[in-house]
């Protein structure tokens, strides 16, 4: 018995594995899917957080010099 539930228990886990095409990721990036509601907010926490941090630049966009001046 012990054998037929963890068989189960690893069919439905490797169920869920899957590749990603690239072309495909797009769609899997939904913004309905974000942890936050509120874009301006993130963007305002995240520029607190470079400037406060002088760590901008890392996630793509221009580094700026540690002011608030980017």
């Amino acid at each position: 018995m012990k054998r037929i539930v963890f068989g189960l228990l690893a069919l439905t886990s490797l169920a869920g594995c899957v590749t990603v095409p690239q072309n495909r990721r797009g769609k899997l990036a939904d913004p309905m899917m974000s942890l936050t509601d509120d874009q301006l907010e993130t963007y305002r926490k995240q520029k607190l957080y470079n400037t406060r941090e002088a760590a901008a630049g890392g996630d793509g966009t221009a580094a700026g010099g540690g002011c608030g001046c980017q």
